[in-house]
């Protein structure tokens, strides 16, 4: 595994442009399964996660064309069963979070379909109870096989269905539509999530001739097609990489300008960073970030700290948690962070306070930022990327530290990130990869 030596202190001016939406593109490529004709892709991030996910349906029969790092045409049109039964299958299958939105196409298009435990970032319970239930309301049976995935069935074929998720889970949503748009009769989807990558997975399969109604709200009606046709898709701009450009800026005290943010799509994102103090224009569809020295945080009449949580959509991504814990060190201020989705999410912020850092972490899910205002800049220092946001928090506050920070296990990062050394020295940051 590779390391980045990250020289801080360097200021950061430019434009950047965010890549196509990792989250998204987990989603659009798994249902690429539902058809046998052709599925292109374009604005496709040229990341670890992705490239892993098309590999494995390439090794599954699916065939791939890729003209550019950007783009894939992918063809489910023969499938080899053969493959699912092999070690090889469960081993490639089990480091990707994303395989386990192969379920419900699968289901819906053949009446079976395998998957292991589904890998990703460590960062505490990772539930697939929605998915399965959901797709057990569908008609679905699911055992165990020798080879420890879960082989699933529909022996009576997929049935459309009532059902109330008990979470509003994005992937779990996404599988159930997606076996849900080939099931016989009507599905109803009470609490579904309504995130962006959601909506735009909802608008690709109405394009391949899906009929699904509310799309963008948390209640989807699906009526069952016997049949889906091929597509072209565009992914939208990755809302979590342009939060982190965000903060990148705010820490460094850098100008920059992120074009084509998507900003329609951010939701809350800008109005959080605003909240510690992050100044920022929109023009047009770019966000313009002005160099700060300082930043402070937002108060209330009352005297309360300012507390940043996360929440399903609209409310604030869980993914950013970690980069806006980073940015509140340096702000001044006091911030409690709190981290309600998973339980080891913010177990990275004893590398920051061996950084210089004051943060109290008052359980797994609570962390008390109090903001140094740049009084006391952060210090150099070997670490170790964890997952993939806390690997690029790790790399924002290393940009802004004095000294030279390595970084280790960037495999993490180079998961969700395309390029990211290559793109912030284009800006003017110092990050070797050794």
């Amino acid at each position: 595994m590779g390391s980045f030596r990250i020289q801080g202190g360097c200021k950061l001016q430019g434009e950047i442009v965010p890549q196509g939406a990792k989250n998204e593109a987990m989603q659009i490529i798994c249902a690429s399964l539902l058809t046998d004709e052709p599925v292109t892709i374009n604005n496709l991030p040229n990341i670890l996660d992705i490239n892993n996910l098309i590999g494995l349906l390439s090794d599954m029969g699916v065939k791939v064309e890729r003209p550019s790092y950007d783009q894939v045409t992918l063809q489910a049109k023969d499938i080899d069963f053969s493959y699912f039964q092999t070690q090889t299958f469960c081993e490639k299958a089990a480091k990707l979070r994303g395989s386990v939105m192969m379920l419900g196409p699968m289901l819906a298009r053949f009446g079976k379909a395998y998957m292991p435990k589904p890998g990703g970032d460590k960062i505490g319970r990772r539930r697939v109870d929605t998915h399965i239930i959901g797709l057990q309301n569908l008609g679905a049976e699911f055992n165990y096989n020798t080879n420890l995935c879960y082989e699933a069935t529909a022996p009576k074929g997929l049935k459309g269905n009532y059902m109330l998720l008990d979470e509003a889970s994005v992937t779990g949503t996404a599988n159930i539509v997606m076996a849900a748009v080939m099931a016989e009769g009507e599905t109803t989807i009470f609490n579904a999530a309504c995130e962006p990558y959601l909506v735009q997975l909802c608008k690709m399969l109405v394009s391949m001739g899906a009929q699904i109604d509310g799309i963008g709200s948390n209640l989807l009606k699906i009526k069952g097609v016997k049949q889906l046709h091929g597509t072209t898709h565009h992914l939208l701009a990755d809302m979590i990489e342009v939060g982190s450009f965000i903060g990148m800026a705010a820490m460094t005290g850098s100008e920059i300008t992120i074009k084509n943010a998507g900003i329609q799509q951010l939701g809350r994102i800008p109005d959080v960073f605003r909240k510690i103090g992050v100044k920022m224009e929109f023009r047009g569809d770019d966000i313009y970030i002005p160099a700060q020295e300082h930043y402070e945080v937002d108060t209330f009449m009352d005297g309360s700290i300012l507390t940043i949580a996360d929440a399903p959509w609209p409310g604030f991504t869980p993914d950013l948690i970690s980069i806006v814990l980073v940015v509140a060190t340096q702000a001044k201020g006091t911030v409690l962070i709190h981290q309600k989705m998973f339980e080891s999410r913010l177990f990275f912020v004893d590398k920051l306070i061996d950084m210089g850092a004051q943060i109290i972490l008052c359980d797994p899910h609570r962390a008390n930022v109090i903001g140094l205002d740049k009084h006391h800049k952060l210090r150099g220092l070997r670490m170790s990327s964890p997952d993939i946001r806390a690997g690029v928090a790790l790399l924002i506050a290393a940009m802004s530290a004095e000294g030279t920070s390595i970084i280790d296990n960037i495999d993490q990062i180079d998961r969700g990130y395309q390029f990211i050394d290559q793109r912030l020295n284009a800006l003017g940051a110092k990050i070797e990869r050794i």
